[in-house]
C-alpha cells in the first residue's frame, strides 16, 4: 500500500472554516468516538473529517507563524546610526 502524504489539503468543507471552528468540530468528533455513539463505519468517516480538520488547523497556525515572524523580524535588527553616530 502507497504511503499517504502526510500533508493531505484541506477540503473544501474544512477551508473556509476558522480556526475555532476547526477546533470545535474536531472536539465533537472526538466525544462522539470517544463515547461509542456511532459505529465504525461512521467513526471512519467523522476520523478522515477529523484529519482534514487538523490539516486545516495546522495551515491557519503555520499562516499564523509566518506573520509573527514578519511583524517580528524588524524587532531584532539593530537600530538604523543616526547621524553623527559614527
Amino acid at each position: 500500500m502507497p504511503a499517504k502524504n502526510s500533508a493531505e489539503p484541506a477540503s473544501p468543507e474544512t477551508d473556509e472554516l476558522s480556526f475555532e471552528e476547526a477546533v470545535a468540530q474536531l472536539e465533537a468528533i472526538v466525544d462522539r468516538i470517544e463515547r461509542g455513539e456511532i459505529g465504525l463505519e461512521r467513526a471512519l468517516a467523522e476520523y478522515e473529517r477529523g484529519v482534514r480538520l487538523v490539516t486545516r488547523c495546522r495551515s491557519i497556525l503555520d499562516q499564523v507563524e509566518q506573520r509573527i515572524d514578519e511583524l517580528s523580524a524588524p524587532l531584532s535588527e539593530p537600530p538604523d546610526a543616526g547621524p553623527g553616530d559614527e
